[in-house]
């Protein structure tokens, strides 16, 4: 009976370090995808801002001439 205790509670102890370690990885993955959607934010308004720059200065707003 002592001998299933003391496996019962190595398992669980196991059982709490490996739960323990997900915990981690998952609060770790969560903010790279928070970092990641702030990048990617911060990309749209620059591309936004670039092809504004880019319309604005090449007048791609102006209708061709021949039409």
């Amino acid at each position: 009976m002592d001998k299933e205790l003391i496996e019962l509670q190595t398992r669980l102890a196991f059982q709490e370090d490996a739960i323990e370690k997900l915990n981690h990885s998952l609060v770790r993955q969560q903010q790279q995808l928070d970092r990641q959607k702030q990048h990617i934010s911060l990309l749209q308004q620059q591309v936004r801002a670039l092809i504004a720059a880019t319309s604005d200065a090449t007048g791609d707003d102006e209708t061709p001439p021949h039409y």
